[in-house]
């Protein structure tokens, strides 16, 4: 068996990044994956992104291009398991890589991993074979408990796994300057953490205008629009958008339009809270002006980020929050909770508006704001665009990732410090 200098694996056990987006915890994490595999085998990279089997009928291996592939391994059920089920069944994770590196003949040479989950993946395999280990959280377990009541049986194995990652792989990649003053603050100050951000489709997103989009979706030119793109989940803070836009001053005006998008799964938990969403637009009286799309394709996309007046993200946090991106490159302008990432991504009063989070209130007089000013609306989105077309393309995150990679191969691999419990 040989390493393969430009063959790299992308570590995504719990985010198919072949999955449909917007369904139950499909979301930021699958979209960065893929889109860092494609941008990386456009730069010569031979990239397979490996990630766990959710149902019989999905393919074993997914093709997105000559040097781009998802491979799916089956480890335990082959269905949807939440993420707090998976643990037991990483150890089988980790065989079936090494037997599907001993069947194509090779073995990784660098391993990019993607949430906790893979991390400790990526450190096991790290102690059976010569392998560099990059690492990105897409979200800590120090921030998440200590903005939720309700604390996860395994937070204790999955605040371990997060520090000894930190202390011992060759270099943890945060998303955002507050996501890294996090890892130093809550989680090491050993190891070596570098910034690289997330990114978006420059070309894809920004080539409609809103009249446009409007005329394609049957809204009409006049309306007031204010959008949510994302998953159905109770961090993500839908239920306040929905109470601040039933507080809106233009409450009342035919043309006024809230549309929440996103997949949900019946019985599921996205779609138990989907339900919940939809009962409280009808206890609102919000029905007749309410728009549930369902889970948007990727060509639907720019279309509703183009035609609604303000993209609101209430998130409770986000460690980078996509979405953001996405609509500021489509000029459209963000309000967004003052947390996480998104105190990086918007910049207050230039590209969008930063609230407490949780703050109906507050969001109401944001959403108001820009709803009473399309010209002040046309500026803070033009900013937008072009804040996203300087710092977030995935072909600048995908040159930056290029070069570290590059750098640590040709560097000695470090050895775990100490063992992580299984």
């Amino acid at each position: 068996m040989f390493l393969t200098q430009h063959r790299i694996a992308l570590i995504s056990v719990d985010g198919d990044p072949a999955a449909d987006i917007g369904q139950e915890e499909a979301g930021g994490q699958n979209v960065y994956v893929r889109q860092v595999g494609l941008a990386l085998a456009e730069r010569g990279w031979q990239v397979d992104m490996l990630t766990r089997r959710s149902s019989p009928e999905q393919a074993a291996i997914v093709s997105h291009g000559p040097d781009c592939r998802t491979i799916r391994l089956t480890a335990g059920p082959a269905k949807f398991m939440a993420r707090d089920h998976l643990p037991e069944y990483l150890p089988e994770f980790v065989r079936k890589v090494q037997a599907f590196q001993k069947q194509m003949g090779f073995q990784y040479a660098l391993a990019h991993t993607h949430y906790w989950l893979s991390a400790w993946v990526g450190m096991e395999l790290k102690s059976q074979q010569t392998l560099r280990q990059v690492h990105t959280s897409h979200s800590l377990g120090t921030v998440k408990y200590k903005n939720t009541s309700m604390i996860s049986p395994i937070a204790s194995m999955r605040l371990a796994i997060e520090k000894a990652c930190v202390d011992s792989v060759e270099r943890v990649i945060a998303t955002s300057p507050q996501e890294l003053e996090h890892l130093r603050t809550l989680v090491s100050r050993e190891g070596r953490v570098e910034m690289i951000p997330c990114g978006t489709d420059v070309e894809r997103f920004g080539e409609i205008s809103r009249a446009a989009a409007r005329k394609q979706l049957g809204l009409a030119p006049e309306a007031k629009i204010v959008l949510y793109v994302g998953r159905f989940d109770p961090r993500k803070g839908i239920e306040t958008l929905v109470r601040a836009f039933a507080q809106s001053k233009f409450r009342g005006e035919a043309n006024l339009k809230l549309i929440i998008a996103g997949g949900s799964r019946p019985g599921q938990s996205d779609g138990i809270e989907r339900e919940r969403i939809e009962g409280i637009v009808r206890e609102l009286g919000l029905t007749d002006c309410t728009i549930f799309p369902g889970r948007l394709e990727e060509t639907e996309l720019p279309v509703y980020y183009s035609a609604a007046d303000v993209c609101v993200m209430p998130s409770h946090y986000e460690a980078f929050g996509l979405v953001a991106i996405e609509a500021m490159a489509n000029r459209t302008p963000v309000v967004a909770s003052h947390v996480g990432g998104l105190q990086f991504t918007v910049i207050p009063e230039i590209t969008g508006l930063l609230v407490t989070p949780k703050d109906e209130a507050a969001f109401t007089t944001a959403i108001d704001r820009i709803l009473s000013d399309p010209t002040w609306r046309d500026e803070l989105g033009q900013a937008g665009r072009e804040r996203v077309e300087t710092a977030f393309s995935w072909h600048s995150v995908a040159s930056r990732l290029s070069k570290l990679y590059t750098l640590l191969l040709l560097s000695p691999s470090r050895k775990l410090r100490t063992p992580v419990a299984s």
